[in-house]
């Protein structure tokens, strides 16, 4: 009986109905909905911030954010509930063809830290398209002599959908001659055929037409239908006849034109020109598939026409008509079922999508750099990949989920060795021979603050003449920080202490940014020999980081102190020393002394004496030590020397320009028997300490020949050690290394190299500390005499002459 199935559309109602599917996979960590197509906008797709373990309130603080690749904005996300949502019409169809596995891929993306999630959405089918025939109308010639049970092939119908909503059944319309009969084409769908059940009568009916009707298995059911409309005709007895009904061929893709796909055979039990036969692609047959095959009429060869490509379509179905040559044509039919082999064709793709650049060099070790993905067209063990990373490096790739790949640090970064990687990932097919792609991923690495300024020494000594106008620039420091940007602007400062009662900031200051240290006023050597102090640098970095240098400021001396007489004992003034001399001493004799000190040091604080002519040209019995200040008598007194003599002695130094300071000296001459007592015993006294005197400078010559040896060898020792580029110099100047003259205990030299540590400690030094060393030859100047005098009592003063060229310097210890 025949089933007749109306054209007419039906209204179709379809309630979208459906409950999420979320499932957790622990092996790919993975999250799973399904949604149906033709899902209306704001659909429930599923709680995804809960599923990911996420709350809601940091969705927005973390910049959660999902990303479909080449998906388009099917879904979105609520960030004020977390449900995800359908955001535009989803055509599964459009999306995926016809393959029976639908989805969408998301990546959900948080920040701090950074997490990467694999969502995927499953797109259900719905019976949302109908069946459809590739023409409205099937015309089907067929004579009157055909016997009964002839079997007539006609062009099925297609469905869009996929599972039992393309699930095809078949119904013809009511007819006396023909019934429907339906063929299975191994997964490929039925193929309806119809069968002449009464033998036709072309006189009575010249032609039919039938209705052909497929309806789909979905719910609601939907139709389409073709008119069948079939010619009559009144001719040959039998129809050409294939060997087989239907053909099953199987060859590899990018096989090359005129290939020979398959060589049909037909046969008509006719005699005559009614057994020859012509093949002929059906009507059925669409032009995409007669433009890659053609079939030869006479011999029914099928060969390749155009380029074949497994991605493009894996099978073909052609159909194919024989018609013999009688004056009324039969024709016969078979269908050629082309099966394509994949062949290792395509090479993988890599798509890279970066994250998390430039990447802190501070960063944790597991940090996401960067998304992979990787596909293959082909198929099988053609179409898998696997992924590796070179040259090596401290990242590695990490497999997510199925061909998704992430980029992570599996070390320690730093930025100071190496502040940019390039690494290549290549993705490799298991194809034979195997095809490869790759992708660059430049990883720039962000400086953090994690070198602190250095000095280039840890010290530096610097030598200053006094008097030095205000402000005068004595020296640049200068420190190098490793970092990058504003973690390696360096800027200075002092490291505030007391110099005494007062604030090191009163003496000295550095500029910020040039590093450049100024005297704010003038040094004076007397009250400060030695300035210690620190220099801090500290870059501008988050927190900022330091490191401190120490500067040690030599203060040296100049001839800006006269030479000051000390008072004679008790009595007189400052400048004039009373004494009497009895007429009996012989020459020779010390009859007084002129003691001068000068505040300075070196050669500029070693006195002379000279003693003044006398007025009027007289020729005076006495005569001054040049460097004792003794004075003595030059022959023996007579009566006829005056009994009161006035000697002027003119102390000078030895800086240039000389300063001096004259003394008066009175001597009253009487008899012998007239001399007070207590001059006698002053004279007496005075012989004494110049005894003591003589003791203690050989002691001293010996202590300081000593002492010199063992510091020349120190400082050579020192040099060897320290030999680099010396430090820049304050524009204040230093000074010259310095020879001492020779005198009695020999010739000694004095060594201020700058890079020399001479003397440390905080506040003004109490003593100079000067190297000498036996080594060169004697100046060619006076001798030397050395002299401890006493002053007040409690300390003494030891005069050290020093020659540089023509300047000499007092050294005070």
């Amino acid at each position: 009986m025949l089933v007749y199935r109306p054209s007419g559309l039906s209204t179709r109602r379809l309630l979208l109905s459906f409950l999420f599917v979320a499932a957790w996979d622990a092996g790919s960590g993975q999250v799973h909905y399904s949604v149906p197509e033709e899902a209306k906008h704001g659909t429930f797709v599923g709680r995804i911030a809960q599923d990911l373990g996420l709350e809601l309130a940091e969705l927005v603080p973390r910049l959660f954010r999902i990303a479909s690749k080449g998906r388009g904005d099917f879904l979105e996300v609520n960030l004020q509930n977390g449900i995800l949502f359908v955001n535009s019409r989803i055509d599964r169809e459009k999306l995926c063809g016809r393959s029976a596995e639908c989805s969408i891929h998301l990546e959900v993306i948080v920040e701090q830290p950074l997490q990467v999630f694999h969502v995927e959405v499953e797109v259900k089918d719905i019976n949302d398209n109908r069946p459809v025939f590739s023409t409205s109308e099937q015309k089907l010639s067929i004579l009157e002599s055909q016997p009964l049970d002839s079997r007539f092939p006609l062009e099925g119908a297609s469905d869009p959908d996929i599972g039992e909503n393309a699930m095809l059944t078949y119904g013809l319309s009511s007819s006396e001659f023909f019934t429907l009969d339906i063929i299975n084409k191994k997964d490929k769908g039925k193929l309806p055929v119809l069968v002449l059940s009464k033998l036709l009568d072309r006189e009575e009916n010249p032609q039919l037409r039938l209705l052909l009707t497929a309806t789909d298995g979905g719910k609601p059911e939907l139709t389409g239908s073709v008119t069948l409309l079939i010619l009559v005709l009144d001719a040959n007895d039998n129809a050409p006849v294939f060997d087989q009904t239907v053909y099953e061929v199987k060859m590899y893709e990018n096989s090359a034109n005129q290939t020979l796909v398959i060589w049909l055979n037909a046969s008509d039990a006719d005699e005559g020109i009614n057994k020859e036969v012509i093949y002929s692609f059906s009507s059925l047959v669409p032009p995409t598939i007669r433009r890659k095959f053609l079939i030869n009429e006479r011999t029914g060869e099928v060969r390749i026409n155009d380029a074949i490509d497994f991605e493009d379509s894996n099978t073909y179905e052609i159909h194919v008509d024989v018609t013999d040559k009688g004056n009324l044509p039969m024709v016969g039919h078979c269908t050629i079922l082309v099966e394509i082999l994949d062949e290792n064709d395509n090479s993988p793709e890599v798509v890279v999508t970066s994250l998390a650049l430039p990447v802190r060099e501070d960063a944790q070790v597991g940090t996401v750099i960067s998304l992979i993905r990787v596909s293959d067209r082909d198929s099988g063990a053609n179409g898998q990949v696997t992924c590796s990373l070179t040259p090596e490096s401290p990242f590695k790739l990490v497999p997510t989920f199925k061909n998704y790949y992430s980029l992570v640090l599996d070390s320690v970064l730093d930025r100071e060795s190496v502040a940019n990687y390039e690494v290549v990932v290549t993705a490799r097919d298991g194809g034979s021979p195997s095809l490869s792609a790759t992708a660059s991923v430049s990883v720039e690495v962000a400086d953090v603050n994690d070198n602190a300024p250095a000095f280039a020494q840890p010290e530096y000594t610097v030598f200053v003449k006094e008097n030095n106008p205000p402000g005068c620039h004595i020296f640049t420091v200068s420190a190098r920080d490793a970092d990058a940007q504003e973690n390696a602007l360096v800027s200075y400062s002092l490291v505030e202490r007391r110099v005494g009662e007062r604030a090191l900031s009163s003496y000295v200051s550095v500029h910020a940014e040039s590093g450049k240290v100024y005297a704010l006023q003038p040094l004076d050597h007397e009250e400060l020999e030695l300035l210690q102090f620190q220099v801090s640098a500290r870059d501008a970095g988050v927190p900022p980081l330091g490191s401190n240098v120490t500067l040690q400021v030599f203060v040296l001396d100049e001839n800006d102190n006269a030479p000051a007489l000390l008072p004679p004992g008790s009595g007189g003034g400052p400048s004039a020393l009373s004494q009497v001399v009895s007429r009996s001493v012989g020459a020779g004799h010390v009859v007084a002394k002129v003691r001068a000190v000068d505040a300075d040091s070196g050669y500029n604080a070693w006195l002379s004496y000279e003693l003044q002519p006398a007025a009027g040209g007289a020729r005076s019995p006495f005569r001054v030590g040049l460097y004792t200040g003794e004075i003595s008598t030059t022959r023996a007194l007579d009566e006829a020397d005056s009994p009161r003599q006035r000697l002027l002695v003119l102390v000078k130094d030895h800086g240039e320009p000389a300063l001096t300071a004259t003394a008066t000296v009175l001597l009253s001459l009487e008899d012998s028997g007239q001399a007070p007592k207590t001059s006698s015993r002053a004279l007496s006294g005075a012989a004494g300490a110049e005894t003591a005197l003589v003791d203690v400078n050989v002691y001293l010559i010996i202590a300081i020949c000593a002492v010199s040896s063992l510091l020349v060898l120190t400082l050579l020792l020192y040099t060897a050690l320290r030999c680099s580029v010396p430090p820049s110099e304050g524009t204040c100047g230093p000074v010259k290394p310095r020879l001492v003259c020779s005198s009695a205990v020999g010739s000694w030299s004095f060594s201020q190299q700058k890079h020399q540590r001479v003397c440390s400690g905080e506040g003004p030094p109490k003593t100079d500390l000067i190297a000498f060393s036996p080594s060169l030859p004697p100046c060619p100047q006076p001798e030397v005499e050395v002299e401890e005098q006493s002053i007040g009592g409690d300390h003494s003063i030891k005069d050290v002459v020093v020659l540089q060229g023509e300047d000499c310097f007092n050294a005070k210890k």
